[in-house]
């Protein structure tokens, strides 16, 4: 098999330079052996959609990984495994159907539409909180806005109360070391052990509350803690806290991150912001463009569940595959000079929400909250400038070396 020549191991290229460098790789195949990762790192757009659709061949479990890891950890790490047991995304079907079907007409596109009052009224009032906090010209439009605005409006879903919501951001800012770890067995146990327990002690008595009085029928005005617990029956509870646990983390940590790349973008684009207060009918492609040039899921892993082939490669069941998003959003077979940043481009397959089975529940909410953001950023404020350097672009790393 082969591997690429470059001998930076999960290089930095890949983050600052995406284009330039999965180009260069497409051109040796749309699947390739990573010795760096150990891994199969399927690379073309159309090569991750299809692994993306493949459910048959490519499971999407973590739970049984995270079974494996808790019986090295102390015993209090079985409230970890026991709360992502109830995440969708960690689960394969039918499983990952259960629990994924009773709660996404709470997302559907009419759904959001109908939160768009709500969600512009959170994006003001954080807005106003920036301002207020203002030291002078300089405001920490991160601590103000694109933290707290995500955790405002899925808590507001979930109908968690406003002064308890920056808690369980913190709580799932400890959670996301092991989410998104490629190896959990190396993450500390610690904080995770300690978020999981607290998002289990805050979400039981709201879940076995709203199960203690619920009716039989659905009511609009119901929060998703409420439609949640009208599923009591055919979820234990220990699954319904998993729901609404991963509603509240899915919720706000992909948007957070949107949000970060979105004003970076800006500061570092002066002509691009100039174009957007010139021509703001534009703001729904930028934030898409955005989410394809800069989107915070850069990687997804899967584990193959059989012996089959894909792309000219033979994969062996048990063989771990990683669908580089980053990659396929840069595939110049898809995406005309796909280097640079175009906020009039359209249409825009890119595959920043994943795609197919596990595609993102809150796609749409995420646009959403993305797009409110962005226009009352440029309504408010006539001009905008760093405050000081901006951090680097942060991101899952793609390397290889020359295999055997």
């Amino acid at each position: 098999m082969f591997g690429f020549a470059s001998q930076l191991a999960a290089s930095r290229e890949s983050v600052v330079d995406p284009a330039g460098y999965f180009g260069q790789r497409l051109e040796h195949g749309d699947v390739q052996w990573s010795d760096v990762h150990r891994s199969w790192v399927v690379l073309g757009h159309q090569a991750v959609s299809d692994a993306f659709r493949d459910a048959e061949a490519l499971s999407a479990d973590r739970v049984s990984v995270l079974e494996r890891v808790a019986s090295d950890r102390p015993d209090a790490f079985r409230v970890v495994v026991e709360l992502l047991s109830g995440w969708m995304i960690f689960r394969d079907p039918p499983i990952h159907t259960r629990l994924r079907v009773p709660v996404r007409s709470a997302f559907t596109t009419r759904r959001v539409n109908d939160l768009g009052p709500l969600i512009d009224q959170i994006v003001g009032e954080a807005f106003d909180s920036m301002v207020d906090a203002a030291d002078g010209d300089t405001a920490d439009l991160t601590a103000h806005v694109a933290r707290p605005v995500p955790a405002l409006v899925i808590g507001a879903l979930l109908d968690v109360a406003p002064e308890d919501r920056p808690q369980l951001q913190q709580w799932s800012d400890a959670l996301a070391g092991i989410v998104f770890s490629l190896s959990p067995a190396a993450t500390p146990a610690d904080g995770v052990v300690t978020a999981a327990e607290a998002f289990r002690d805050f979400f039981a008595p709201l879940v076995q509350d709203s199960m203690d009085g619920r009716n039989d029928e659905s009511d609009e005005s119901d929060g998703l803690v409420a439609k949640i617990a009208r599923l009591g029956d055919d979820f234990d509870t220990t699954e319904l806290i998993g729901m609404c646990t991963m509603l509240l983390f899915a919720g706000h940590e992909t948007t957070t991150s949107l949000i970060q790349a979105i004003t970076a973008t800006l500061l570092e684009r002066p002509d691009l912001e100039r174009r957007l207060r010139d021509q703001p009918v534009l703001v729904d492609t930028a934030v898409e463009e955005i989410m394809r040039v800069q989107g915070p899921a850069r990687t997804m892993v899967r584990k193959a569940r059989t012996d089959h082939h894909r792309s000219g490669h033979e994969i062996a069941a048990g063989d771990r595959i990683m669908l580089a998003i980053a990659a396929a959003n840069h595939d110049p077979r898809v995406f005309d000079e796909p280097a640079e940043l175009d906020i009039a481009r359209h249409p825009n397959p890119h595959l920043g929400f994943g795609w197919g089975l596990h595609h993102c529940l809150g796609a749409q909410l995420a646009r959403a909250e993305a797009t409110s953001f962005l226009r009352q950023l440029l309504e408010r404020f006539d001009h905008l400038e760093p405050a000081g350097d901006i951090p680097p672009l942060e991101g899952a790393a793609l390397g290889f070396r020359r295999g055997t």
